[in-house]
């Protein structure tokens, strides 16, 4: 009975519990089924209100919204544009700068400066020979005031060529300024030498580039360009900037049977042409002469027929830089069997260079010391020196006038002069021609035979750079202004525009940039002149003087004088030197001293006894006389010492 009782309990408790879980359940269910219909409900209204937005417009309603979307459009393509123009944004591009420091409107003193952004690239570094109203100046270098204010920026000193006027003055620039340089082998060699002189060679740093190589200096990279001239391993120099690139020829000739079979590389021009060249700086020395230079070995032929059954002493007079004449004396002396002696110190120097690097070929035991001329007889020698300039103190001139220690010219000497008369040097090299024919010894020269070529191109072979090059715009270089001009025609002719060629001055900036090309500013350029160790202290005031001295001579006034009373105490003497002769002018001595004593007298009777306007009254007055007595105007220096 208590079981069942028990039994019925416990299965009331599980019924009152399980329905009390679905009393639960059912609770729970419709909680979650009201907050369903909430949301569906709040989704419903949402829709609704979308399709009242949707709903087409009618009226004003519509009139209103019309502008408000074509202003979203407006705005969209607007954002738009602003993208595209953020994605083709670039910074403006900086414009390269030609400057040239020398080379302009003169023969020699050639150097360009390229600069582009805060880089500087120099081509060449030049020196010119000293004009006749220069007197006493040895040398003539381009002002580098610009590149010491700016040299921060330069990344080197790029060389075409191992003549003097591109690498005369690279001593003197270093001495200001400390870069490296960039050159081919043989012009690396000439720079040491020169290096040498001026105990500068350690504290340079020179890198020996092969033609074809290109260096990088930045934002410019140079490529060295093989090229012709009258030294071996002379470069064209393509310069790439970031606006274009920009051709620079140095000095060349368009030789096709060059000495060492090394042809010029118009390939490579051609093919810079058709990549397309901003501009070309192109060596206008020839830009006069109509047709070709011939080629060097055209003077081969020449050499052998002047040695063929010769039985006199041979001297050839050339250029110590021009090493290809060199090589073709060597050819010729060996043929015909021949030693060779060389006088000059230049001359020695570059075949010493030359021969070492193998740039002078088939010359074992042909060359001789000097000293060993006499143990060979006229017949089996040649002696090759400098001085086909006529310069004063060369070789070849102290030969003709007598004086040259090792060297005596006799009848039985031909002597070659195988150049030609640099302008100005005309009547210098026909003054040495007179005197060896004086002597009685015969003179071959360019007049007489063809024992010389240029090193620079005539007008066919720069219409043929111009050609290949095609470049926008043109820059006549290294000429005087008559040169450039006729070079501009030149170019005018195969069809440049006449607006895209610049005819510039040292000095002068012409900006590039891909589209246009302007002359801009200027900065400091001119004359630097070397006199002995002195460099730029030789300026125009200085010349003056000399100029000066030189044409009337100088007249020294030396008197004693009272301090107190502004009377002469002693003197006046009076010393001339290249104004007259003295003891054969007495008289005109005694009346320049009477006209010195009466200015003093008036200075003391006008109570004026500061002696600068003594010395300016007394100077004065004696120009005046003297110029009344002999209309000549010397130099007058008064010296008053006071007691």
């Amino acid at each position: 009975m208590t079981n069942d009782l028990e039994q019925k309990g416990k299965r009331q408790n599980e019924k009152e519990a399980s329905h009390a879980s679905m009393k639960k359940g059912r609770s729970t269910y419709q909680s979650k089924s009201k907050r369903q219909k909430e949301e569906r409900k709040e989704i419903s209204e949402v829709k609704i209100e979308r399709n009242e937005k949707k709903a087409p417009e009618t009226g004003e309603a519509k009139r209103q919204r019309v502008p408000q979307r074509k202003q979203r459009q407006n705005h969209r393509t607007k954002g738009t544009q602003e993208n595209n123009a953020m994605l083709n944004f670039q910074f403006k591009k900086e414009k390269l700068k030609i400057i040239p420091l020398g080379g302009l409107q003169e023969i020699g003193k050639n150097m360009t400066v390229f600069e582009y952004g805060n880089e500087m690239v120099i081509v060449d570094c030049g020196l010119e020979f000293p004009e006749d109203e220069m007197l006493g100046v040895d040398l003539v270098i381009p002002d580098v005031t610009y590149l010491e204010k700016n040299r921060e920026k330069i990344k080197g000193l790029v060389i075409t060529h191992g003549h003097e006027d591109h690498i005369g003055a690279i001593p003197y620039l270093l001495k200001q300024i400390n870069i490296p340089i960039y050159a081919t082998k043989l012009t690396v060699a000439l720079i040491k030498n020169k290096l040498e002189e001026h105990k500068l060679l350690r504290s340079t740093k020179m890198k020996i580039v092969e033609q074809g190589e290109t260096i990088n200096f930045g934002n410019m990279q140079v490529e060295f360009i093989r090229s012709s001239h009258s030294i071996p391993d002379s470069v064209m120099l393509a310069i790439h900037t970031p606006v274009g690139t920009v051709l620079h020829t140095g000095d060349f000739k368009v030789d096709y049977t060059p000495i060492d079979d090394k042809v010029m590389d118009l390939g490579r021009i051609a093919q810079l042409g058709n990549e397309g060249v901003l501009a070309l700086l192109s060596d206008s020395t020839n830009s006069e002469r109509k047709g070709f230079t011939m080629s060097e070995s055209s003077v081969r032929e020449v050499f052998d027929r002047l040695f063929l059954n010769n039985t006199k002493r041979i001297v050839v007079a050339t250029f110590a830089s021009n090493v290809h004449r060199v090589q073709q004396i060597v050819n010729s002396s060996v043929k015909y069997g021949r030693k060779i002696a060389v006088c000059g110190r230049s001359m020695i120097n570059m075949i010493e260079a030359a021969r070492e690097l193998g740039y002078i070929k088939d010359a074992d035991n042909v060359f001789i010391d000097i000293d060993m001329i006499k143990n060979y007889t006229d017949d089996q020698l040649v002696i090759i020196t400098t001085g086909s300039q006529g310069e004063a103190m060369s070789a070849l001139t102290r030969m003709a006038a007598g004086d040259h220690k090792k060297v005596t010219i006799t009848p039985n000497d031909m002597v070659i002069i195988s150049a030609t008369p640099i302008p100005g040097n005309e009547k210098f090299v026909s003054r040495v021609i007179d005197d060896l024919m004086q002597i009685g010894a015969e003179v071959i020269y360019s007049s007489l035979q063809d024992v010389h070529v240029s090193g620079h191109a005539c007008q066919e072979e720069q219409k043929l750079i111009l050609t290949l090059a095609k470049p926008k715009y043109f820059m006549p270089v290294h000429g005087e202004y008559r040169q450039l001009t006729a070079h501009a025609e030149t170019a005018k002719k195969v069809g440049i525009d006449p607006s895209h060629i610049f005819l510039m001055s040292n000095g002068r900036v012409l900006e590039l940039s891909a589209e246009e090309a302007k002359m801009t500013g200027t900065v400091p350029s001119g004359r630097i002149l070397v006199d002995g160790l002195g460099v730029g202290d030789v300026g125009n005031i200085v010349l003056r003087d000399r100029q000066h001295l030189s044409q009337d001579g100088l007249i020294v006034i030396v008197m004693t004088m009272d301090s107190s009373t502004g009377e002469i105490i002693s003197g006046p003497d009076v010393v001339s030197r290249g104004f007259v002769y003295v003891r054969e002018s007495e008289n005109l001595m005694d009346e320049v001293k009477r006209v010195i004593r009466e200015e003093v007298q008036k200075c003391e009777e006008n109570h004026v006894r500061d002696w600068a306007t003594i010395k300016s009254n007394v100077k004065d007055t004696l120009r005046d006389y003297i110029f009344e007595r002999t209309k000549r105007n010397p130099m007058i220096l008064p010296i008053i010492m006071e007691v």
